[in-house]
């Protein structure tokens, strides 16, 4: 859409929302230099109302998400090259409307189906992707949990984790997003997060290792897992056990929306098995009160998200990587060409 057919409303708030950007320190996106990778729990979206504004204040026969809450969000999506989703609902409608109306025809989505049973919640996981700067490798799948050694049934994830292989710039990478279950309290969400991490390092990183797969290359893991807390927290610590690792600037940022700072959301990967290049820079986008300003935190948290999206970046140019090397020089050391 045109942000000229836009009311001024919305476009105050995107204005708004991209000094707050610019704030985020999130890098511009160019070709053959990096990649924007991230992740956002958008807080159960589904259905949409096609209006720039609610019927009436406090309506409750209308979705609270309207055009206005779509092009926020498409807003924030526009500065990632790849990006996994949470809470994507049974209807997609929503999510159709951002992809087509939005976004544009140069962006792809890839969706799981529904999550069926009273702890799936009808919910979906997807991964939103700029085709100009990312394509597929063609790896795509659910993590399933392999039976007991006695053959008893094991209890799966409540939510299907969902894995992606793409490629950009000649690198491939693979992307398992999920979505832990909250429970009625933390304790609850252990055992899902160890079985999670477990997994991740002994199916698919370990056979990476061992050359029985080349299809899941530099495997990045992000999504809403529902930890508190990070350092010294025992989900946290479930979560890293078998050797993810989460950038350090990202462990002390809270990644919700609330007054009471929560980090359920990660980003990480297993540093010893990583061949991409971080660049270091990453964070989160806190667009609190900078959109839907009029409204509570709890109000605008149903038009956008009570979770705020994460980023980082990974460099894709290799060629300060190959002069060093035709020099004869490590490209690690501090200004190698010096």
């Amino acid at each position: 859409m045109d942000y000229s057919s836009y009311p001024s409303f919305v476009v105050e708030d995107i204005v708004r929302l991209r000094e707050r950007l610019s704030a985020s320190n999130i890098p511009d996106r160019i070709t053959d230099r990096s990649l924007i990778i991230g992740s956002w729990n958008l807080h159960k979206l589904g259905r949409y109302f096609d209006h720039w504004t609610e019927l009436e204040p406090g309506d409750r026969k209308s979705p609270k998400r309207n055009l206005r809450s779509l092009a926020v969000i498409a807003e924030v999506i526009k500065r990632y090259d790849v990006i996994a989703l949470q809470e994507i609902m049974a209807d997609t409608s929503a999510l159709r409307f951002i992809m087509e109306q939005f976004l544009g025809m140069h962006w792809a989505a890839l969706l799981t189906d529904v999550t069926s049973g009273d702890k799936g919640l009808s919910e979906r996981l997807a991964f939103i992707y700029d085709t100009r700067r990312v394509t597929l490798s063609g790896l795509s799948g659910e993590l399933v949990l392999k039976p007991a050694s006695d053959g008893l049934f094991v209890q799966q994830f409540d939510r299907t984790p969902y894995m992606v292989g793409f490629r950009a710039a000649g690198e491939h990478f693979t992307l398992l997003t999920a979505h832990i279950r909250y429970g009625e309290n933390s304790a609850d969400r252990l055992p899902e997060i160890r079985k999670f991490a477990q997994h991740t390092a002994e199916e698919i990183r370990d056979r990476t290792r061992k050359g029985y797969s080349l299809e899941e290359p530099n495997l990045i893991v992000l999504g809403d897992f529902n930890i508190d807390k990070r350092v010294g927290n025992p989900l946290f610590d479930a979560f890293i056990e078998t050797g993810l690792w989460v950038p350090e600037s990202l462990r002390n940022l809270k990644t919700t929306a609330g007054k009471s700072a929560k980090y359920y959301d990660q980003i990480a990967w297993f540093r010893d098995d990583f061949e991409l290049r971080p660049t270091g820079a990453a964070g989160t986008i806190d667009f609190a009160g900078a959109v839907f300003p009029e409204l509570s935190l709890g109000q605008m948290s149903h038009r956008v998200s009570d979770h705020l999206p994460l980023w980082v970046e990974l460099a894709t140019d290799r060629s300060e990587e190959a002069m060093a090397s035709t020099l004869g020089i490590s490209p690690d050391r501090p200004k190698p060409f010096g």
